[in-house]
């Protein structure tokens, strides 16, 4: 069995982290400003107070967008919001790994917190490459000799094998931080879940969920598969269904038609275990028009499950032993549209089962119904809980792994450079 250590193994009171998490937030595209921190709460709340309460010298990494998209940004103003939910002091600097960061960790504290600038901003950041291969990067060659510890909390990018997130596993004792082991710990929980198991996926990735949708059927891992969102349109289009022009002219715009043939291997093997929707909510300049299946085609766009596909997806939750939801089921963002996601997500927010939400959109919506505490366990992942639901080895869980398998397990041998 893998085996990966945890804070649970070491020591951090007045030794130097080195901490890899996902800030990674919603930006207005045009103030740059945060407008939803959920991740950078859920790392404060799970990983960072603790290490503050244990007295660590903690030095932040973290990205936010990537250069040249519209939510890229520095980390000035998380560095604030963490502040606030921390009441503690949390400096920032706009340095990476020059002579102004190494300067600021240097002269931390016990119980502080120093948050670097975006590594998205440094170009190597992004490279492929080994753990071993990324730990001679200027990165790790000039933080590493600086810290005691390499702390993973980030999940939400493990399927990278960015030099953040690899390579300080080579050359520094290397653990996971709380959410890393909340994640993986449930993910565990779902590889022999308890049946039935109930997945549900929306969203617009069709082809994500369609990855995640063979996997779970053909290693019998759900019993079945409701679907909403985009992927629900692609699958009845694959089953034969007409959609209409304006249906099929987005589909085929997001170059999703290829997966057809891919949808109805998948329909043959498991017809008993895939649930589409038997009505829908058309958006009729701007109303919502809810029509049976079999009134299809329609030139107005499908913007929701109808009421009576939500009553069945009810009914076979109501009976789940395990749940994975990932994605909205409909333009849960509109009021008029939004009635089949939250029905949805409430019924399992309800449920006293094993049930895990993920992906960004999902956690958008969760906290837009005010169902943020609610759900039993909520992902910070997007890309890297699908790789993983897939049966995907992921660099950033494989590096930890192999990292804490090999170096010891106190600080008794600490870095000879500090």
């Amino acid at each position: 069995m893998v085996y990966f250590k945890t804070l649970d193994d070491f020591n951090v009171k007045n030794k130097t982290v080195i901490v890899r998490v996902d800030f990674n937030s919603e930006v207005n595209p045009q103030t740059k400003q945060v407008t939803n921190g959920i991740r950078i709460c859920a790392h404060a709340q799970f990983t960072l107070k603790e290490l503050a309460e244990k007295g660590a010298k903690t030095v932040i990494l973290s990205h936010q967008g990537r250069k040249g998209d519209p939510d890229y940004t520095d980390l000035k103003q998380h560095a604030e919001i963490l502040r606030q939910i921390l009441k503690h002091p949390v400096k920032y600097v706009d340095d990476l790994f020059g002579e102004k960061a190494q300067n600021e960790i240097k002269q931390l504290q016990d119980g502080e917190f120093l948050i670097l600038e975006n590594v998205r901003g440094w170009s190597e950041e992004t490279k492929r490459g080994t753990p071993q291969q990324q730990s001679k990067t200027d990165l790790v060659q000039n933080l590493a000799p600086l810290a005691h510890l390499f702390i993973n909390d980030a999940f939400s990018v493990a399927h990278r094998d960015n030099v953040s997130v690899v390579g300080f596993t080579a050359v520094l004792p290397s653990v996971a931080g709380r959410i890393m082991e909340r994640e993986l710990k449930q993910l565990k929980a779902l590889e022999n879940p308890h049946h039935p198991c109930v997945y549900v996926l929306g969203g617009a990735k069709a082809d994500d969920s369609l990855e995640i949708s063979k996997y779970i059927l053909n290693n019998n891992v759900a019993d079945n598969l409701l679907l909403g969102g985009i992927i629900s349109q692609l699958f009845m289009a694959a089953k034969g269904i007409t959609l209409g022009k304006g249906s099929m002219d987005f589909l085929a715009k997001k170059e999703l038609l290829p997966l057809i043939p891919g949808i109805q291997e998948l329909l043959t093997k498991h017809p008993n275990k895939i649930m589409l929707p038997v009505d829908v909510a058309l958006n009729i300049d701007g109303n919502r028009t809810e029509i049976p299946i079999n009134q299809l085609p329609s030139t107005y766009p499908i913007f929701d499950i109808g009421a009576k596909t939500v009553e069945n997806y009810v009914n076979i939750l109501s009976k789940a032993q395990a749940i994975v939801v990932s994605g909205p089921l409909g333009v849960y963002e509109n009021k008029d549209f939004c009635y089949g996601t939250k029905t949805i997500f409430e019924t399992i927010a309800n449920s006293n089962v094993l049930s895990l939400a993920g992906g960004g959109n999902t956690i958008a919506a969760i906290d837009q119904f005010g169902l943020t505490n609610k759900i039993r366990y909520i992902s910070t992942a997007g890309g890297a809980l699908v790789e993983a639901l897939m049966g995907k080895k992921l660099p950033g869980v494989t590096a930890l792994e192999t990292a804490t398998n090999t170096k010891p397990a106190d600080f008794s041998q600490q870095n000879k450079h500090t």
